[in-house]
């Protein structure tokens, strides 16, 4: 099952992440949402599994979405927050029952590592660039219990 992973897009979705994000069977957005129009969007890809950012608290997408989520797909468990941090920050403090995949934004910063046992996924910002960076989203792949990701420049 491939599954696409987007965060931060602050309102605005960057007509490349839609096209990136084609043929996905899921997408997972890990907060900053920004707009309900944005999760209208990405519905019309794929089903959409999502979590608010800072950016979304006191909102109603604050409201609608928790600040954690929880799946298990292809016998992966997947752990999805938008403030998260650096595998090292990490290792001593990861949710239990430890997940096989900790996805996170917040940074706008991609990040794919595998550290401690855990693949640790944060797929950069979707929305406008900020802080210098560029825009990004990650495709998750899961399989019989095994995942890989790679991210995708915009």
């Amino acid at each position: 099952m491939i599954i696409g992973v987007i965060s931060d897009t602050h309102g605005y979705l960057d007509p490349r992440a839609t096209a990136a994000l084609q043929g996905v069977a899921l997408i997972l957005h890990a907060g900053d949402i920004g707009a309900p129009a944005i999760v209208d969007a990405l519905e019309r890809i794929a089903p959409v599994t999502a979590v608010h950012g800072n950016v979304d608290a006191g909102t109603p997408l604050g409201r609608r979405y928790p600040a954690v989520q929880r799946l298990t797909l292809e016998r992966v468990g997947i752990y999805l927050t938008h403030i998260g941090g650096r595998p090292a920050e990490l290792k001593h403090a990861l949710p239990e029952p430890r997940p096989d995949v900790y996805i996170c934004g917040h940074t706008h910063v991609a990040l794919l590592a595998h550290e401690h046992g855990v693949l640790f996924l944060n797929p950069g910002a979707a929305g406008r660039p900020r802080f210098g960076g560029g825009l990004s989203v990650a495709l998750l792949e899961v399989s019989a219990g095994q995942a890989s990701a790679r991210i995708v420049p915009l």
